[in-house]
């Protein structure tokens, strides 16, 4: 988790935004796009990394070109809302390969889950491992993207 104290300076904000837009710059590159020395660039990132603003360095793919074109939106309620419950779920969910993202949300069902699978007969198998089979779970509605209207991982950099 980022530290509460750690002051972004303009340096630091566009060098996010530069890294968000493309991780794969070498640090040279970086620091010209951001109008820096390529030393006080280095250290910037460093600490970004360090001190957890920078969670991760990730290559974006095609799911359809990898094969797993369906992307499956899934709300799902438990039986209970006791803390264990929902940690036992959640812990269980998130090691499933297909679960992309899980959110537990309020007022409505208790996960949001996103799911890529390569068709309807592979949403069925994990429907079936992971929701049909736990004695927790009480109600699960599905939606299924017919198109994808914008997909984007960059957060706004004010």
């Amino acid at each position: 988790m980022p530290s509460p104290d750690l002051n972004l300076d303009d340096l630091d904000l566009r060098i996010l935004d530069q890294l968000q837009r493309d991780c794969s710059l070498s640090n040279q590159a970086l620091a010209q796009r951001v109008h820096a020395s390529p030393p006080t660039c280095l250290r910037r990132v460093r600490r970004l990394v360090e001190s957890g603003v920078i969670e991760r360095q990730v290559a974006i793919l095609n799911p359809a070109a990898l094969g797993v074109g369906l992307t499956a939106i899934i709300e799902i309620t438990l039986d209970t809302q006791a803390a264990e419950d929902l940690d036992a779920f959640e812990a269980r969910i998130v090691a499933d390969p297909a679960i992309g993202q899980c959110y537990r949300v309020s007022s409505g069902p208790d996960f949001i889950l996103v799911a890529q699978v390569a068709d309807m007969d592979a949403y069925q198998a994990l429907a079936r491992r992971a929701f049909t089979g736990d004695a927790r779970v009480r109600n699960v509605r599905s939606f299924f993207a017919t198109a994808r209207g914008k997909f984007d991982t960059r957060y706004p950099i004010s």
